[in-house]
């Protein structure tokens, strides 16, 4: 039978999980299957990524006996010429391409959000895999840093002094200016790739209890002390010493940290927003942090990229912030062709493939 990681872990342990919690499990359907036959002689992949040659020989060599043909397009006008006969597809395809697609199959996202996907593409009978949990390593260990950065004073009282090259120290062995992370409560929404690596970093690195939701079926991790479907979100606010967004940019997300959240959090509370910008309010977070609603906020994405030069955010000390570029790096890359690689493996077997977008629900 076709099997899923999540899934197996969903059908083992998740009652348990929920009978120790005395709460419902998360209502939710397993990751979809991909359900595609095994692939025929030759693969043909389109793309418009040129892959290096150790790359594409991972790729090849993945593939075992079945031939690998990767056609690699100039432009996206030689893209849609090329399109008849690919079978499959690495990056992603638009509305308007679909009727020059007779037989392609399977489209392995080069991200991991699906929210620039077009409703047509959503909606075909094409199987869609992401690239989810590839970059989630860098993504943890960026928010890691803001946070640091932030709880540390490093951003608020020592970056603004080295810029006029001066270094005093600001406060005292015992005042407030500083705190640590042991002993605090992160609370993260949504324990895909990136909610799962800050989870086990924050919990076995620096001590922090981890409470979480997410909209899935699964177990609890060890490295979390309670895990809840999304209803219990504004409960598990007030409790945050750092809330962490880390779910997916669905209608169901957009704009879920706003005035509401940043009012519920404690003053000496800090907010990641490390998934994407538009799960989030940017002024009502520029009102929160002015205000002293919460004490700051690590920040590597934002509804709008960049920040335009006269954006309010940009003149507050309590922020740290990247440009979207919390993924990056020569590991990424690697775990990037690691998933095409192993996709094209289980293609060509007839298996499942990994990282199946359940289209419905957008991720």
């Amino acid at each position: 039978m076709p099997v899923t990681r999540r899934g197996l872990l969903t059908s083992s342990s998740l009652a348990l999980a929920a009978q120790a919690q005395q709460r419902k499990p998360v209502v939710g359907s397993n990751q979809p299957e991909s359900n595609l036959p095994p692939a025929g002689p030759t693969i043909r992949i389109l793309t418009m990524t040129p892959l290096e040659p150790a790359e594409l020989a991972r790729v090849t060599k993945a593939a075992g006996a079945t031939k690998v043909e990767l056609d690699v397009a100039a432009n996206r006008a030689d893209f849609r010429a090329k399109l008849p006969n690919a079978e499959v597809v690495f990056g992603m395809l638009q509305d308007s391409e679909l009727d020059f697609a007779p037989k392609l199959k399977w489209i392995q996202a080069e991200g991991a959000g699906m929210e620039g996907t077009g409703k047509a593409v959503m909606a075909s009978n094409l199987v869609i895999t992401n690239m989810a949990r590839a970059f989630a390593p860098g993504i943890a260990e960026t928010g890691i840093g803001l946070l640091l950065c932030l709880t540390r004073g490093i951003t608020t009282y020592y970056m603004p002094q080295f810029a006029k090259r001066q270094m005093k120290a600001v406060g005292t062995v015992k005042s407030s200016h500083y705190t640590e992370l042991t002993g605090k409560t992160a609370a993260i929404v949504g324990m895909g790739g990136i909610g799962c690596e800050f989870a086990r970093r924050l919990h076995y690195g620096f001590g922090v209890k981890v409470i979480a939701t997410d909209a899935r079926p699964m177990p609890t991790p060890d490295y979390v002390a309670e895990l809840h479907d999304p209803s219990w979100f504004m409960e598990m606010v007030p409790q945050a010493d750092i809330l962490i967004s880390a779910a997916p940019h669905t209608p169901k997300t957009e704009r879920m940290f706003n005035e509401a959240v940043f009012r519920k959090m404690k003053k000496t509370s800090y907010f990641l927003g490390m998934s994407r910008g538009k799960l989030f309010d940017d002024m009502a977070l520029v009102k929160a942090l002015k205000e002293g609603w919460i004490a700051g906020a690590g920040l590597d994405v934002f509804p709008v990229e960049p920040p335009p030069a006269d954006h309010p955010i940009y003149d507050l000390p309590n922020v740290a912030m990247t440009a979207h570029t919390s993924g990056w790096g020569p590991e990424r890359q690697d775990r990037l062709i690691g998933v095409l690689a192993e996709n094209v493996r289980r293609y060509a077997q007839g298996l499942p493939l990994m990282n199946v977008v359940d289209k419905p629900k957008g991720y």
